[in-house]
């Protein structure tokens, strides 16, 4: 049955989950958020990208040898995120990303998010520096989906670390070559507790008037 949660609630708990039940999800439930995902803004109203529903163990499987490839490599090249746990000991973050990485064939469904490079939209193309603004088109509507699937009382993850053997990934999928990939997605029942609150920076230290680094708010 369709749940309905109050939309800041669900933006404020949506974290990433990376602990989840064997139990499937339902195409029922898939369509429900691919539509949610269909509504993202996307630059010109190209609608570029494309989503791969992965459910079969053999499939999965050779995902998790190439992602836990590529994870032990940033392990070894002294990859942090988050804050250090107690006494400088492995953060959560790390702890729980390991988790992920090494249990990946056993989350129900991994949806490979894919986009027509053709078809975004790149002001910043010329730039001195990598371009990014075509993930405009792109994640917004990834997080409608993860917002979608809090909703119905799932977890889900973002990942990027499949896109660095987007050619491997290219074949065992069949993308087309004018597809390229912007992340995989891991989607089921989580099996922790979803978080009641979300560790972030607060307002001041990221929103500015006028000019960077001006307060917002004087109080």
């Amino acid at each position: 049955m369709e749940r309905s949660v109050d939309v800041i609630e669900t933006i404020r708990t949506t974290g990433a989950c990376r602990y989840f039940k064997p139990d499937p999800v339902s195409d029922e439930v898939l369509a429900r958020l691919f539509d949610a995902a269909r509504h993202g803004p996307q630059g010109g109203n190209r609608q570029p990208l494309r989503y791969i529903v992965v459910r079969d163990a053999a499939v999965k499987q050779q995902l998790q040898e190439w992602y836990l490839r590529c994870w032990n490599a940033h392990l070894a090249g002294g990859y942090r995120a988050g804050t250090s746990g107690p006494s400088g000991g492995v953060s959560n973050v790390i702890r729980d990303a390991d988790h992920l990485a090494n249990h990946l064939e056993d989350v129900p469904v991994l949806i490979v998010v894919c986009a027509v490079l053709s078809a975004l939209v790149l002001p910043d193309a010329k730039l001195d520096r990598p371009s990014v603004a075509g993930g405009a088109s792109i994640y917004p509507s990834v997080q409608n989906l993860l917002l979608a699937a809090r909703n119905e009382g799932l977890g889900g993850t973002l990942t990027t670390i499949l896109c660095e053997v987007e050619t491997e990934v290219r074949d065992l999928l069949g993308i087309p070559a004018e597809l390229i990939t912007c992340a995989t997605l891991a989607i089921g029942y989580p099996d922790r507790r979803p978080p009641t609150r979300l560790t972030r920076a607060p307002v001041s230290e990221i929103a500015f008037s006028e000019r960077y680094g001006e307060p917002l708010f004087t109080t």
